[in-house]
This record gives structure tokens, sequence and C-alpha cells, in this order.
């Protein structure tokens, strides 16, 4: 007599499926949200700096800390369009050129390219 091994059950290889996808879809959404809240944060100023790149995705440097008084300008350096829109300011949409601007108030001054929200900046006055 032949002893069979019973049949698999449709329903836990339909378990194992969505479970293997569920977890590639979560471990994908980890990785994006880290990769993004990197680009988001400009890290630490970069002091004696008064001039920015406006680069394809980035500003470089992200984050400078300036004198009060200080003319920070932006350049443009890459093929797409970008602008630079902060508290009290803001340039043109531009592929090229440059676009400058006085600090007088001391304090952290937040900007950003309004066309790509992953690009931030940031102009740190002090007295």
């Amino acid at each position: 007599m032949e002893t069979r091994a019973p049949a698999p059950r449709p329903g836990i290889q339909r378990r194992w499926i969505v479970l293997i996808t569920l977890a590639i879809v979560l471990l994908l959404a980890a990785t994006s949200a880290l990769y993004l809240r990197s680009r988001l944060d400009p890290g630490t100023p970069v002091v004696g700096v008064s001039q920015i790149a406006v680069q394809d995705d980035q500003f470089a440097p992200a984050a400078i800390e300036v004198p009060a008084g200080t003319t920070v300008s932006w350049e443009w350096d890459g093929i797409e369009e970008h602008n630079v829109v902060g508290g009290g300011f803001e340039s043109p949409v531009q592929v090229e050129g440059d676009f400058s601007h006085t600090f007088n108030e001391p304090g952290t001054h937040a900007y950003e390219c309004t066309l790509h929200f992953f690009m931030r900046g940031e102009v740190v006055v002090i007295d």
C-alpha cells in the first residue's frame, strides 16, 4: 500500500505570498522615507561661505552660516529650472544666472526650490 503526502493547501501558499509582498513593500517604504529625510535635512551649516550653487536636485552647500549684513548669492549650475524662495525673497524660475539677497536679521532663514520639494536649505545669520 502506497502512502500519499497530503496535497498542499492553497490558502497557506497565498498567505505566504501576501506576507512576502507586504514585507517588501514595508522595506521599500522605510528606505524611501530615510532617503527623503536625509535629502530634506540641510545638515550642518558651512561657515565662511556666501555663495551657493543651484545644481540639479540640490543646493551646494545646503546650509551656510554668515554674519548679519552678508549678501548671499545663488548661482545656477545645471540643466534644470529652479528658483530660490524664502521668507522675504524670491528668485525667478531660471536655468542659468544668479540671484542674491542680503541677510540683516540674525536667525535661521530657510529657503527652498518650489519646483523640487526636496531642495531645501538654510542661511544661519549670526550677530
